[in-house]
């Protein structure tokens, strides 16, 4: 839902809002307005406003010549016409590359299809409340009226919304709803916006968690998967972990130490990538996600950080993680560094000769690289070792996961701090493409904490079809595969129920991927369930369809993807989009330490 802040006057003020993470920002040029900011705020004050945030002037039957000439001097990305404008000046507007929203003042009379002759050259339409002003008047017209309205363009719902409105707003079910514009009832006085407000709103209206047949119970299920299948010795530290978790969901203070750190030491947001030459090659609109530019390299930092915080709050001066890629056990090692914390990470013997570039990283920032002997010597291996240490060490140490696996709350923590991934998507698509969805998101899956990020703002939207890539190794007819969801049956692994490759006696079959950080036997209990339901599409994706994947997107990207990330590029070779569909895949991680891999399989190939 994109969430529209209107009626900002006040640089100090404006600063405060951006706190709130809002879509849209409404910046009033309409001169009767209380709110009008042309003598309030300069250019260079809307300047340090992030990019993924929507300037949105507000305009009055002005002329426009006045409304382009403004939108160049305040670098505005958008204009909503809130007078009574023609559809043609709309169009003229339109034409020269300004994105439009317009307004329709409703009452229990209005005749919907008056709308109609703006479908060509409006983004949005704004459904606002007649009253004796052009807007603020305070009021709400009958929400129900809302279902008389069978167009094509999407609709913010404005006029009177106050923070007891919640629940009300949830009702709503319009598909074309694509979101509300918060002005006078979240002010203390006209232009100043009271952000605590804001906040609590957004809570229980965006950030919220999923309230929909794909969410969790409380006790750690979905559907029939997940759950907390521990020993007695562990179930302190996860009754610990689960109370302090659920305390920070609305903690403000952990919000914004965790959102600072994201923003200014992880360097989020990430951008999202048109791939012009991909996009041609695949006749569709492939947008990247670019998660390989973070910090150390993948998504993983997300979830390090916010667990290293808990860790802190927890009183832990000792951190364990396992890691596959190595990806995981970088950004946990990074996070210790800058937290001066004890860090110790179990990785499979394997792994660690064909990730190598990866464990000297976490060396270098002070981590003890663990190798395990044990099994197949991979990413599943590595994650026994670690729970052993966990029960071994239970009063000084957090065991950081680093996937949507393990017990609860271990796999609904790690997708919500993965979950700004999905965030950053809507935000990024309404400025790039005037809407907040995509018509398919793709994601690896091996556990599935990158796949459960980006999906998660998307999962309660039938309109966005959710495929995930499983490492099928060398074909999931063969024993040498790790396609979880193609050859998986329902059982418990890591104290969690989920589908996982098993014989008929339920011992773990070892599973085999090309790449490190699939490499593993299970899938989340978010995926076993978005599987099981049909919600989501996994198709499995063999070692040379993942290579040739790499290969095409470093030649005709310039874009050299991480093995994982490779598997998710390798679905649009099997998966048909239309011309003018959005889809956006998820580039989880970069490929500098698959490059032994990709260079030696090039000279194998001569």
């Amino acid at each position: 839902m994109i969430v529209k802040v209107c009626g900002n006057k006040y640089k100090e003020n404006i600063t405060e809002v951006l706190t709130s993470k809002p879509d849209m920002l409404g910046f009033i040029f309409y001169g009767s307005s209380p709110r009008n900011v042309d003598k309030t705020l300069s250019p260079s004050d809307l300047e340090t406003i992030p990019q993924y945030v929507v300037k949105t002037g507000v305009f009055v039957n002005e002329e426009i010549s006045s409304i382009c000439k403004t939108v160049r001097y305040y670098q505005l990305d958008m204009v909503q016409l809130h007078g009574y404008e023609t559809p043609e000046f709309c169009k003229l507007l339109s034409d020269k590359g300004i994105k439009v929203i317009k307004s329709f003042h409703i009452d229990d009379m209005f005749d919907f299809a008056f709308t109609d002759k703006y479908s060509e050259c409006a983004k949005y339409f704004l459904f606002d409340t007649r009253g004796n002003n052009y807007g603020g008047n305070g009021k709400k017209f009958d929400w129900g009226i809302l279902n008389r309205y069978s167009g094509k363009v999407p609709f913010l719902l404005s006029g009177g919304i106050t923070p007891e409105d919640h629940a009300e707003i949830k009702k709503i079910k319009h598909k074309m709803f694509a979101g509300i514009d918060l002005n006078s009832g979240f002010e203390d006085k006209p232009g100043i916006k009271d952000t605590g407000k804001i906040i609590h709103f957004l809570q229980e209206i965006k950030y919220s968690r999923m309230e929909n047949r794909y969410s969790i119970n409380d006790k750690g299920f979905y559907g029939e998967f997940g759950g907390a299948f521990i020993p007695e010795m562990l179930q302190r530290n996860i009754d610990e972990l689960t109370e302090c978790y659920h305390g920070i969901l609305d903690d403000e203070r952990f919000k914004k130490e965790f959102f600072t750190l994201l923003n200014d030491y992880a360097g989020r947001p990430s951008p999202l990538y048109f791939a012009p030459r991909l996009s041609a090659r695949y006749g569709t609109r492939v947008f990247l996600k670019r998660e390989d530019l973070n910090h150390t390299g993948s998504h993983k930092i997300n979830n390090a950080l916010g667990q290293v915080l808990l860790a802190e709050r927890m009183g832990k001066k000792r951190i364990i993680a396992e890691t596959g890629a190595g990806q995981h056990g970088v950004a946990t090692a990074t996070v210790c560094a800058l937290k001066g914390l004890e860090c110790i990470v179990y990785m499979g013997a394997v792994d660690v000769k064909r990730q190598a570039p990866n464990v000297e990283r976490m060396r270098m920032l002070g981590a003890t690289v663990v190798p395990v002997t044990n099994g197949n010597m991979t990413l599943k291996d590595a994650t026994s070792e670690a729970i052993r240490d966990w029960i071994a060490h239970p009063l000084d140490t957090h065991y950081i996961i680093g996937s949507v696996v393990g017990p609860h709350p271990y796999p609904e923590m790690v997708t919500y701090f993965q979950s700004v991934i999905s965030e950053e998507i809507q935000q990024q698509l309404v400025v790039k493409t005037g809407r907040d969805y995509p018509d398919a998101v793709i994601a690896c899956v091996g556990g599935g904490s990158n796949a459960a990020g980006a999906f998660y703002k998307f999962i309660d939207n039938p309109e966005v079809k959710l495929y995930g890539a499983e490492g099928a190794g060398k074909g999931e007819d063969t024993p040498e595969t790790a396609a979880t969801m193609a050859t998986g049956t329902t059982g418990i692994l890591h104290g969690s129920r989920i589908l996982l490759m098993q014989d008929d006696y339920g011992q773990i079959t070892e599973p085999y991927s090309i790449s490190a950080g699939l490499d593993y036997p299970g899938v989340g209990p978010l995926h076993s369930h978005l599987h099981k339901t049909g919600r989501a599409t996994y198709i499995p994706v063999k070692d040379n369809e993942a290579l040739e994947a790499a290969y095409t997107t470093t030649r005709l990207e310039g874009i050299i993807p991480a093995l994982e990330s490779a598997h998710a590029i390798a679905v649009l070779e099997k998966v048909k989009f239309n011309a003018d569909q959005i889809v956006v895949v998820n580039l989880s991680g970069r490929g500098d330490k698959d490059m032994d891999t990709y260079i030696g399989r090039l000279k194998a190939k001569g």
